[in-house]
């Protein structure tokens, strides 16, 4: 919106040409979404508690997780507003990317809301049944995967991998299942890995802000063959939104930090897993988002062993799973497991942008 305005006064006023630049609006766009966090924080949580929208505990896990049962969930929803009304102001409206970014981030978290809301109301941990949460991750996911393939470039189908300069294959129509069990394993992975104050908004920032960087130099045709990696023309617009969802995880941080005063709910993660992916999908990067999320995937690794042991075996590898109850279980307190988590998330993200030169 603000960026539509000012372009035709640049030939007026010279210095506004700054609202052309990437970093300039990336940069505003996360101060917008963090300022109205502060602003709204408390009057969202305030308003959840005024509608008894509280969270329930599961009764099998930790029992230190038992005193945490009435606080308010769904504040996911504060990071959507926060993020979808900085975009209005700092986006590109001509850039089709940023609506399909918005397009997912949006139908992910309906998908969490109606998750959420149906925990509230039956006050447990039961939401949405596991077929009908599957069946629309995967609708949402097949209509987001094929606009991506029908409106492509020969790039789309492309595979690369980390160290590789060129694609190691074209995968043809097999992209489409493989990027659709992408989406819907990054947004189950993110949510699998909401379980401790903070944990998860803290793993996004890192997240997010490697992500502004992929897309950033993505997009840009010098930096990206100075690199030796795929330029995607459209892909440096994803830098505003990527910065944006920095901003409002590190806004909801500081209410959901521990003792957390509100919980993010699937109407945070879902959204925020299933965007991710995505942008992986445009920027060429869906090999290199397993690293950059490396704690994600070792979150959702430990459900799929956990559950594969005991259907044959009939023994737990851990002690519990997803792998954080693992440790608190081990008797790590929760703020050393979610602090320790968010150092493994660093070094996955350090890891991840070290290979941009080892081409």
């Amino acid at each position: 919106m603000i960026r539509e305005i000012i372009l035709p006064l640049i030939k007026y006023f010279t210095p506004f040409h700054i609202f052309t630049y990437l970093t300039f609006r990336g940069a505003f766009a996360a101060l917008t979404t963090l300022l109205i966090c502060f602003l709204l924080g408390n009057k969202i949580i305030v308003f959840l508690r005024r509608l008894k929208v509280n969270q329930s505990i599961r009764e099998d896990g930790p029992q230190t997780h038992l005193a945490k049962s009435g606080t308010p969930t769904m504040g996911g929803i504060l990071i959507i507003l926060s993020v979808a009304a900085s975009m209005l102001f700092w986006w590109d409206f001509h850039n089709r990317m940023v609506w399909i970014i918005m397009g997912t981030f949006l139908a992910f978290g309906a998908i969490g809301f109606f998750d959420d809301y149906l925990k509230v109301t039956r006050h447990n941990s039961a939401g949405l049944k596991a077929w009908v949460k599957l069946a629309g991750q995967f609708a949402v996911a097949i209509t987001v995967v094929l606009i991506l393939y029908f409106t492509g470039d020969k790039n789309t189908t492309a595979l690369y991998i980390p160290f590789f300069k060129n694609p190691v294959v074209d995968m043809g129509w097999l992209w489409i299942p493989f990027a659709i069990l992408l989406v819907v394993g990054e947004s189950n992975a993110v949510n699998f890995s909401d379980g401790l104050d903070g944990l998860l908004a803290g793993l996004l920032i890192v997240v997010f802000l490697t992500l502004a960087v992929l897309s950033y130099i993505t997009g840009r045709i010098d930096y990206s063959e100075y690199l030796r990696i795929p330029y995607v023309p459209l892909a440096g617009e994803l830098t505003v939104f990527c910065l944006a969802a920095a901003g409002a995880c590190v806004g909801f941080l500081w209410f959901n930090a521990h003792p957390a005063e509100v919980f993010m709910g699937d109407v945070g993660s879902l959204s925020l897993g299933g965007v991710i992916a995505v942008i992986s999908l445009i920027t060429k990067k869906e090999i290199l988002i397993l690293v950059i999320g490396g704690v994600f995937v070792l979150e959702i690794g430990s459900v799929i062993i956990q559950v594969v042991s005991f259907k044959l075996r009939k023994k737990r590898v851990f002690k519990m799973a997803p792998l954080h109850h693992h440790y608190e279980l081990m008797g790590w307190p929760e703020t050393k497991t979610v602090i320790r988590f968010w150092i493994l998330g660093g070094l996955f993200a350090i890891i991840a942008l070290s290979t941009l030169k080892i081409q």
